[in-house]
Order: C-alpha cells, then structure tokens, then sequence
C-alpha cells in the first residue's frame, strides 16, 4: 500500500458520517406481538426484577411467557430478560441478581451453569461502518456446567464452551474453549479448570 492509498483511507474514515436519522429495526422481528411485549414489562419489573424473595414464581412467569425453563432452575431478584420467548435454559442453573439477558436473539444456557451477580449477555450489536449504524444479531451458547462470573460480559454470537470459566469483570467477545479458565477484555485463556478431588 503506498501513501497515497493510504491518505484515500484516512479520508474516507474522515468523511464517512454517521446518521443514525437513516437507521431503521424493519428488518428485525420482535418475535412476539407489541402486546405481549408490553406485558412482559409489566409482569417482568413487578414480579421478577423485584426485590421479592424466591425463584419459582420467576420460573413460572418466563415460562408463560414462552421460555423454556429446565427444572431446578433458580433465579434471583434483579434479573432481566428482554425477550423471554427467546431463552431457553437447562437443567439446575442458577442465574444470580441483576443479571440482564439482552436477548434480541438467541440465549441456550446449559444445565448447571452459573451466572453470577451483575453478569451482562448482550446478543446485539451495531454495524459502525455503515452510516445507518444497522442493527447486528447473533446468538449466543452458555455450555452445560459453565460459570460466567459476576460483572462480566458476553457479546453476540460467543459461545461459552462446556465447564469454561469467564472471570470477574471479564469480557468475551469471541468463543471460549471447554474447561478453560478465561480473563481480560477481551477475555484470553489463562489456564485449563481442573477437579480438585479430595481424599476420603
């Protein structure tokens, strides 16, 4: 690349403007009636983002609301959901206090997987080289037996692999590998998640 290519490029950056005047969702699917949406924020801040004490009654409410709740699960005050109709959750997962699941895709949380306090799954994103700023989507996969520490963060379309740990505050923008223990932002392979079996 010679310097003139290169000063094209820095004034291409230069001049492209952003107007998001021109951004437009027609091509995204809420996945459900305004109605039922509506609803769902109702029920959603007066039972299950509350302060109220106990899970069945959140498991309860997100399953009439479309998603697919394993048995055992336990879910804690503060949790959001944007769409319920898209998360699907296996069996005894425990997803802690404030935990917002920002699914305008696709969520799979595994069985025995955990969310802590404050975790953050973010299933969209913006298109920064296009003037219109266009809605981006992907899905993402918690894996059976994954830990998704408290404060941190998974963006769209990462899977988190089986047994992975992301740690505090951490932030995974691309996939995990099982049994690995994963910090930073982005969040980078630190080690392998070993049993510690004791002696009886």
């Amino acid at each position: 690349m010679n310097c003139g290519t290169l000063v094209s490029c820095a004034l291409d950056v230069t001049l492209m403007q952003v107007r998001l005047s021109e951004f437009s969702n027609k091509g995204f699917s809420r996945g459900r009636p305004l109605v039922v949406e509506l609803l769902w924020l109702l029920v959603q801040a007066a039972f299950v983002s509350s302060w109220l004490p106990g899970s069945s009654h959140r498991c309860f409410l997100l399953r009439m609301f479309g998603a697919r709740i394993g048995n055992g699960v336990n879910i804690k005050p503060g949790v959001r959901v944007k769409f319920p109709w898209r998360l699907h959750v296996g069996d005894h997962s425990w997803i802690g206090e404030d935990v917002w699941i920002d699914d305008l895709d696709d969520v799979w949380i595994g069985s025995n997987c955990c969310l802590s306090q404050g975790a953050y799954l973010c299933t969209g994103s913006h298109d920064w080289a296009k003037p219109s700023f266009d809605l981006r989507t992907g899905p993402i996969r918690v894996e059976d037996g994954a830990w998704i520490a408290a404060r941190a963060s998974v963006g769209p379309g990462v899977t988190i692999g089986e047994g992975a740990v992301l740690c505090l505050g951490s932030t995974a923008t691309r996939n995990l590998p099982p049994w690995t223990i994963n910090s930073g932002v982005p969040a980078s392979v630190k080690g392998s998640r070993r049993a510690i079996c004791s002696a009886s």
